[in-house]
């Protein structure tokens, strides 16, 4: 059960907003989906997610793979069950993760040869096994097997990488056994707009649900970031929800909604939160610095989450310096709400015809706060 509507379209920019529905409930887009490695978003429970107005998370297939192993997880009635998580699902292939093991790991036409980094064990993952882990593990989307881009890179081995990453995904359809479960394609290319539109022309004819951008967010400046992912979102079909992936610094998906992505995935909220980083309507702060030693104030005055209701800032950095678990949650609290409550903005202003509003980190501000 997978579908996706266009309801409203901004009229100034691509902005856009949607319903996808899956068999685990509606998810209005544009969305941020919270990053859930291993079937949990770092320092917070599921109660804790939707109370941040969270609608689907991200778990990893290649993380769950290796630990616990996609067997109990299924016999144990598939993730959403093992998670206690009854909203919606999307699990990454573990391209980015694979690519990401740089010498334990091989890449030849047939799939990933790799080491594990838990115990050095071999394994091979191929198209059609990508497929199947995610079948097994029950999640509502699901995306194919493609190889990450590095960045930089020769026209050369992109070239022949993104080859690599089409045939990967024909594989993927033929392999594909459950009809419910979404399947997601992914248009690489570089930072090649002509590669790009390549891939791009070989992938939308095939019957995918949705389509994925990736190869962004690797290194390369943010002016080229805006100008490939705005170029390839303007290559994917209107009917189909479309994903950029990985990128998630708060300008970046004013860009991103702008440009016409309706979701969006990035540890950053959660990262950032784990090192004492916090995402306010007047900007960042660190909240480790000496100045809020003694500072009554909530972390953001115009955020109403749990973390900002209750406690001050002298009292996190308190947390952060004795080394207290609390303040990790706390924190992931706040920003991933911050994250949500950016997007339902972003989806009120699509509705208001306001999206051109949007077009910075100083407007995100500003509209926040206000």
């Amino acid at each position: 059960m997978f579908s996706f509507t266009v309801i409203e379209k901004d009229s100034t920019t691509k902005a856009r907003l949607g319903r996808l529905v899956t068999a685990h409930g509606v998810v209005e887009t544009p969305a941020f989906m919270p990053v859930g490695t291993q079937g949990s978003v770092k320092a917070l429970s599921p109660r804790d997610l939707e109370e941040a107005g969270c609608q689907i998370v991200l778990a990893n297939t290649y993380h769950l793979y290796l630990r616990p192993g996609v067997e109990v997880i299924r016999d144990l009635g598939g993730l959403h069950s093992f998670m206690g998580w009854e909203r919606s699902i999307l699990t990454d292939s573990g391209g980015y993760q694979v690519f990401s093991l740089g010498a334990l790991r091989k890449i030849t036409e047939e799939g990933v040869h790799f080491r594990s980094h838990l115990d050095g064990s071999s394994h091979l993952l191929t198209p059609e096994k990508v497929v199947q882990i995610q079948e097994d593990l029950g999640s509502d989307i699901a995306m194919v097997l493609d190889e990450c881009i590095p960045h930089p890179a020769t026209r050369a081995y992109v070239e022949a990488s993104t080859g690599r990453t089409v045939r990967w995904a024909e594989r993927s359809l033929q392999a594909r056994k459950n009809k419910d479960q979404a399947l997601f394609g992914i248009i690489q290319g570089g930072m090649y707009e002509d590669l790009r539109a390549d891939c791009a022309g070989q992938m939308t004819p095939l019957p995918f649900d949705g389509f994925a951008v990736g190869g962004l967010g690797v290194g390369e400046d943010g002016a080229t970031l805006s100008s490939i992912g705005a170029f390839t979102a303007g290559l994917l079909p209107e009917d189909r929800p479309r994903y950029l992936m990985g990128v998630g610094r708060p300008e970046d998906l004013v860009f991103g909604v702008r440009s016409g992505y309706d979701l969006f995935d990035c540890v950053l909220p959660t990262r950032n939160a784990r090192t004492g980083t916090l995402f306010t309507s007047g900007g960042k702060i660190n909240i480790k610095r000496a100045e809020f030693s003694n500072d009554p104030r909530p972390v953001d005055e115009a955020c109403g989450c749990y973390c900002c209701r209750r406690f001050s800032r002298a009292y996190l950095r308190h947390l952060y310096q004795a080394g207290e678990i609390l303040a990790a949650q706390l924190h992931t609290i706040h920003n991933i709400h911050f994250y949500h409550q950016l997007m339902e903005r972003l989806r009120t202003a699509i509705r208001e015809g306001k999206a051109e509003f949007w077009p910075n980190e100083a407007q995100i501000k500003m509209q926040i706060a206000n």
